[in-house]
């Protein structure tokens, strides 16, 4: 397939520390087959200096195409990627979160079979492969692979990682869906939304995950889990 330019959506909330490193990183990855970036950083409304970090990277970077929204009041994970997922142009695009628990590096990886033609949609798993994985919480992986399992008991699909934040979408093919969810409801929807449209082709590829603590500024818990629950069941069952 013919790829032009890859859109990367990237929502923020509350991270001045890490942004800048991100930003960084996306730069700095040179894309094969000399593929454009298009980078589309939404803030959600951050009580930080994470506008001024944003603003000040744009300021010092000016060859670096970027486009900045900002949500004037919080509204959540979910809603910061619908509002980028409606402005990007590029013939694919990829969420990335403004954290550094995701490498860059790895976007030529999922790219690969949608250039050899084979893929609409790829997700990154991080179950499976020999890349590097920090090891932190027995409880979210054993939540994350029931969540996937439920999923897949639905969408009659056999993702590894439906939770993953790399997801990779035919830019047409997400903009066609009516996505609802505006917190960490987004993956359960999209995935059973994406599910639906007919002949769809859906890879994984294996990723590696440098996973943060409460620490350092993760921000998903418990309800965030019993709600993803509620979202595959409605997205699956009541269309």
């Amino acid at each position: 397939m013919k790829l032009e330019k890859l859109s990367i959506i990237i929502p923020a909330y509350n991270e001045e520390k890490t942004l800048h490193k991100i930003l960084d990183k996306v730069r700095e990855v040179p894309l094969i087959n000399d593929i454009r970036k298009e980078v589309i950083i939404i803030n959600d409304a951050s009580t930080d200096n994470t506008e001024d970090a944003i603003l000040n990277y744009m300021k010092s970077h000016p060859e670096f195409p970027m486009i900045y929204h900002k949500h004037d009041v919080n509204q959540g994970k979910g809603a910061a990627i619908h509002t980028g997922i409606k402005q990007a142009t590029g013939d694919f695009l990829i969420i990335q979160d403004a954290d550094l628990e995701y490498d860059p590096e790895e976007y030529n990886d999922m790219l690969r079979p949608v250039i050899k033609g084979m893929a609409d949609v790829v997700f990154g798993s991080r179950f499976m492969g020999s890349k590097p994985h920090r090891i932190l919480f027995f409880w979210h992986t054993i939540g994350n692979k029931f969540l996937t399992f439920l999923s897949n008991m639905f969408t009659n699909l056999n993702l590894t990682d439906m939770e993953t934040c790399y997801k990779m979408f035919n830019t047409k093919f997400v903009q066609s869906l009516d996505l609802k969810e505006k917190r960490f409801g987004f993956e359960p929807e999209v995935t059973a939304k994406i599910a639906r449209i007919p002949n769809v082709r859906i890879y994984e590829v294996g990723i590696s995950y440098y996973g943060r603590t409460y620490a350092d500024g993760k921000k998903i818990n418990w309800k965030d889990g019993v709600w993803a629950i509620y979202c595959i069941v409605r997205y699956n069952l009541f269309r």
